[in-house]
């Protein structure tokens, strides 16, 4: 079978690179020309563990072609997936300008029957639109069939995610084009995937609220690691106590500094819109939102507080990424906290393994400077903040990190340090709710 994927951007290329995997034929098409041709040459735009080694082996095999046709593409294709970028707009909803480009394409290009796949996070409602946008704008009238298929990828595990999925959502009313669809994740019934077949509306409010309930819990434990702080308790003994009660579960249950990334705020505000927009207000979504976005100002008062202010204070910060293992920089907590020292002229000196050159595009050069290890970021600093929990940060040499600092104090926002190690080491040690 041939499928083309439009967008080859994070869901689209991981998507993409797996279903060639699978054994189809995929062309996966963009408008960006640079891109494409980098592509091409075997240059990949994003970093994501187990994804260069499968690309290279199915472009090698002939089943994964890129290409700016997407005429030619959807010609050949029973199946395109709609896979191109939702962004959060002005008001807070979904920009569905990029949707809604590649629908009219398709109109202009279909020949005859075709399955269109959403597989951009789009609100409840998108894949009747879609129907009719493309109806409207079709020069030849063809039959054709619109599939929501969302996606679950987390970023540092996307090929784990999509090879191994917990489940496979389609959407549809059309029988025919759900078994076109379900046939596609054929080699997943071999370990037994779950499969949830179901309606439009509730399969593009399916990835909504899975999204939502998971910040949710990120936003629940970062308020009681907030009281912990108050009260002298321990979120990471709270937290474990909790995650033990199967109804609850350990996952998500980790205080930080908020959650970031390209999906969980985007996905909380637009649902939260959703519910305002469709008079059914969705209250502890609302409330979720607003936790996230004072953690990170918590986080910034208490080191000011700590330090008797911020600026002219040097800083070194580890990691820039919203998560280890991605050069994801997307509403990443690290650079909104690196913004907000900024503000107060603090002096930032940051590493990170991967997303040094993500970050130069976003933080002003002038303030902020890039160290080649995590050791120079903490050379001469007033203070050390760990923003990233990459590995290579847990089994570092704490007594040389000690002696390049200036003053040995340390804001674990990631928790990943015991707080008595740290103080029989001779630091200042501030931990997350502990």
């Amino acid at each position: 079978m041939h499928i083309t994927v439009v967008g080859t951007g994070y869901v689209g290329l991981v998507s993409g690179v797996g279903f060639a995997d699978f054994g189809l034929n995929v062309t996966c098409i963009d408008c960006d020309e640079q891109k494409i041709n980098d592509l091409l040459q075997g240059k990949l735009p994003i970093y994501e563990i187990g994804l260069e080694e499968i690309f290279r082996r199915n472009v090698r095999n002939n089943r994964l072609n890129f290409s700016t046709d997407l005429k030619s593409a959807v010609e050949r294709s029973l199946v395109i997936f709609i896979a191109v970028g939702t962004p959060e707009g002005p008001n807070g909803e979904p920009d569905l300008s990029q949707v809604e480009m590649v629908a009219r394409s398709l109109a202009e290009a279909m020949d005859d029957y075709k399955v269109i796949v959403t597989k951009s996070t789009v609100p409840v409602g998108t894949g009747r639109w879609l129907r009719k946008l493309i109806e409207e704008t079709q020069k030849k009238k063809v039959k054709f069939d619109v599939v929501s298929n969302p996606e679950f990828l987390r970023e540092g595990s996307a090929m784990e995610d999509f090879m191994r999925p917990n489940r496979i959502v389609i959407g549809t009313e059309s029988e025919h084009a759900a078994a076109i669809v379900k046939d596609i994740y054929r080699p997943l019934y071999l370990i037994e995937t779950p499969f949830v077949v179901t309606n439009l509306e509730t399969a593009e409010l399916i990835k909504y609220a899975a999204n939502a309930f998971l910040a949710t819990k990120i936003s629940f434990v970062n308020e009681v690691a907030n009281l912990c702080e108050r009260v002298g308790g321990d979120i990471h003994h709270v937290a474990q106590a909790m995650g033990l009660d199967k109804r609850i579960g350990p996952k998500f249950l980790h205080a930080g500094p908020g959650f970031g990334g390209s999906c969980f705020p985007k996905d909380t505000l637009a649902l939260a819109k959703m519910g305002k927009k469709f008079g059914s207000r969705m209250r502890i979504v609302e409330a979720v939102v607003d936790v996230n976005r004072s953690q990170r100002e918590l986080l910034v008062q208490k080191i000011e507080t700590a330090l008797e202010g911020l600026s002219k204070r040097r800083i070194g910060i580890w990691g820039l990424s919203f998560k280890p293992n991605t050069d994801d920089i997307r509403e990443s907590p690290a650079i909104s906290i690196c913004k907000k020292m900024i503000e107060r002229q603090a002096l930032i000196q940051a590493y990170d393994p991967i997303s040094i050159p993500n970050a130069k595009r976003v933080l002003n050069g002038d303030c902020a400077s890039y160290c080649q290890d995590a050791y120079e970021a903490a050379t001469n600093a007033d203070a050390l903040l760990i923003a990233t929990e990459w590995n290579e940060f847990r089994n570092i040499d704490l007594v040389k990190i000690k002696s390049l600092m200036k003053s040995p104090i340390i804001f674990d926002s990631r928790n990943i340090f015991e707080p008595e190690k740290m103080e029989s080491l001779g630091f200042k040690y501030y931990g997350t709710g502990r």
